[in-house]
């Protein structure tokens, strides 16, 4: 489900269908990245609430390519998550949440200290919207981040780009 919910369209597949119940547990996403081209990503949740909020570290397992972001002398932790406030029956406040504060300093200056994921952030929670309200159209049998086929790849660092 993660890759109809990705704003920023890196995110491809699943190579499981892990079900999350505590800290610990591991997810793992197949990725694409416009420059470094496709790498599968370990998410081990750090934080776990049940219905109320999810926090995970990605931490990046395999790549294409031999380049790797940052400065290469730490590791670049970060942090992402959902938090879920129930408001009344059938409807919830979702806010997704960005922690770049452990990057290095080379990539929070490209990160922008986080606001490089704001479109993305905002793409994903009118997906996670869109899904939650017309579940009827939202049958994932034929879509190819599901079913493992390759999906045209966005470049969302030129899409960030434009919007500045």
């Amino acid at each position: 489900m993660h890759p109809l919910i990705d704003g920023t369209g890196m995110a491809q597949s699943s190579d499981d269908n892990a079900i999350l119940t505590k800290v610990g547990d591991v997810f793992v996403m197949n990725m694409t990245h416009w420059s470094l081209g496709n790498y599968g990503m370990e998410n081990h949740v750090v934080e776990y609430v049940p219905d109320k909020r999810i926090v995970w570290e990605p931490r990046t397992h395999t790549y294409e390519t031999q380049k790797f972001p940052g400065d290469g002398k730490q590791p670049e932790t970060r942090y992402w998550g959902w938090d879920l406030e129930p408001l009344e029956e059938n409807l919830t406040r979702v806010t997704e949440t960005y922690d770049g504060s452990r990057l290095s300093e080379g990539l929070r200056t490209f990160l922008n200290n986080g606001e490089f994921w704001r479109k993305g952030m905002a793409e994903s929670l009118q997906n996670l919207q869109r899904l939650a309200e017309e579940p009827e159209r939202s049958d994932t049998s034929e879509d190819p981040r599901i079913s493992g086929m390759p999906t045209t790849p966005r470049n969302y660092f030129e899409e960030v780009q434009r919007s500045v």
